[in-house]
């Protein structure tokens, strides 16, 4: 795949330097192999939707997730979403909930997370592909480091991003974050295993409350 049509320009020339590196070059070479011989989610034209759907500048909000679903017609490149007309999974259900219980706003029919996206949440997995049926198969190919450097652009570059991070995973992947100038929101994962601890985490209406304290516009979830 080339990289330099596929990713959006507002972060293709923030990120150039990553697609120079030589983990960026084997990573490419690892991911054209497996689309050339396996069936890999999301499919090519959306494995940087979230950047496409959310511009570098627009950034206001970061979710991180882990991998990509691995069932037929799921994954659409965001984290925690799926294409319309696919059932809501579980962990999404427990967002859905918290958001209603936290702001009072009824739970949508689909999980399309695309309206969210284009008002500045970057939903961003730790790892952008997978393989079909085969949870967590593209993990330490190259993908944590690219989007390693991702958060530590926002980090580094934009002031008062909130920064989602729902369990262990997410929050280990959100280390570097400077609390200095970001809001940091910590919780477990939405996971039904952990879904009693995510719960009243409030963590909507400590966003929405932030983004309009710092002069931006509250996110409609």
């Amino acid at each position: 795949m080339n990289i330099q049509t596929q990713l959006a320009p507002s972060w293709k020339e923030k990120l150039a330097p990553e697609f120079e590196k030589a983990y960026f070059q084997k990573l490419m070479v690892f991911l054209n192999e497996e689309m050339n011989t396996q069936t890999i989610y999301p499919p090519e034209a959306f494995i940087f939707n979230a950047f496409e759907k959310c511009r570098f500048d627009e950034v206001k909000v970061v979710v991180i997730g882990q991998d990509p679903y691995h069932g037929e017609g799921q994954a659409n490149g965001l984290c925690f979403s799926v294409n319309d007309g696919v059932k809501i999974p579980p962990s999404l259900k427990n967002i859905f909930r918290e958001i209603q219980t936290d702001i009072g706003k009824d739970i949508p029919t689909s999980g399309n997370l695309e309206r969210w996206a284009e008002q500045g949440v970057l939903l961003l997995n730790a790892i952008l592909t997978v393989r079909a049926s085969k949870a967590a198969s593209h993990r330490k190919k190259g993908w944590e480091q690219f989007t390693d450097a991702v958060i530590r652009l926002i980090s580094d570059e934009k002031e008062q991003v909130v920064f989602l991070l729902w369990g262990n995973y997410a929050q280990q992947k959100g280390k570097e974050v400077d609390n200095s100038k970001h809001l940091i929101l910590k919780s477990a994962h939405p996971s039904p295993l952990s879904a009693k601890q995510f719960f009243g985490n409030k963590h909507f209406s400590q966003a929405n409350q932030y983004l309009q304290q710092c002069g931006k516009e509250p996110i409609d979830w």
